[in-house]
């Protein structure tokens, strides 16, 4: 279990720091989103290629592992439409939500019994995002779309964590971003009708940042993701990805200065995001260490 969350936490950093790269990269949301999952697409079928390694699939999980990509696309979209609209700050802490979510939508998707313990910690979190909401009016619009994208993560994430034991990572990553990778590409050009970017081909600063964004925030972080999804639970892995803002926020604050644009709730609101992740990184210590006595 230790091992499972210590690669948790490292895919959770390299999480982090797309929000950095979000604003880096000079594209809009939907651009920068489609060519992120089409180098990483391309990368591994380039790895795939080299090591003549079989990703074939029973039909049925193959098209599954696609419709969870598409959710994955979705919820990128919307977080980088949230650092876009908003800051790095403010798009990560409501990403925070997703432990809210995901809590609320596992029983129903599941078929399992309501964790009050699991409940209450995403209240804590979400009651964290309402502070910085509700008294700075400035990035409301970034919020809302914040909070959409950490609904759909808490929706992949759970139907991930149902057949995370049927594939490899890295063939799973396949399916999942090629998925995403074709309703992308469908939605692409509506999106652009009605979004309209100053900017839709990458300079080579972007190149080199979507490369970065690809290789190692993509491929190596969800490939350490997945791993740990089979000893931890979905709603673990959501409330740890909540140390993602406390990460992201560090590196903006250095690189962005955004610490100088940003109220006291918001520093409140952090505060009582990381007290409920704290909390529950002790309740799945402890219960890891029961398990081991017995």
């Amino acid at each position: 279990m230790k091992k499972a969350l210590i690669q948790l936490h490292i895919s959770v950093f390299l999480a982090g720091f797309t929000g950095i790269l979000g604003v880096l990269i000079h594209l809009n949301e939907m651009s920068l989103v489609w060519y992120r999952i089409m180098i990483t697409v391309v990368s591994l079928t380039i790895y795939f290629a080299i090591k003549r390694q079989s990703i074939q699939l029973p039909r049925q999980l193959a098209i599954r592992f696609l419709l969870i990509g598409g959710l994955i696309a979705l919820h990128w979209v919307a977080f980088y439409g949230s650092i876009k609209l908003s800051n790095v700050s403010i798009a990560l802490v409501c990403f925070s939500a997703t432990g809210l979510f995901t809590a609320l939508l596992e029983p129903l998707l599941v078929k399992t019994s309501i964790q009050w313990a699991e409940l209450g910690l995403g209240l804590l979190s979400s009651a964290g995002i309402y502070l910085i909401f509700h008294f700075d009016e400035r990035y409301q619009t970034g919020i809302l779309i914040g909070i959409l994208s950490a609904f759909l993560a808490a929706l992949f994430s759970i139907l991930n964590k149902q057949v995370v034991d049927k594939a490899p990572p890295m063939v799973m990553m396949q399916y999942e971003l090629t998925g995403g990778l074709v309703l992308l590409t469908l939605l692409l050009p509506a999106y652009t009708y009605y979004f309209p970017a100053m900017q839709m081909q990458p300079t080579l600063t972007d190149i080199g940042w979507l490369l970065v964004l690809s290789w190692l925030c993509t491929i190596v972080a969800m490939q350490l993701m997945l791993t740990a999804l089979k000893k931890v639970s979905a709603f673990t892995q959501n409330l740890s990805l909540n140390l993602e803002p406390v990460y992201a926020i560090i590196m903006a604050f250095l690189f962005f200065n955004e610490n100088k644009y940003l109220s006291t709730s918001f520093y409140y609101g952090v505060a009582l995001i990381v007290l409920s992740v704290l909390i529950q990184m002790i309740r799945v210590l402890v219960k890891s260490k029961i398990k081991t006595q017995q």
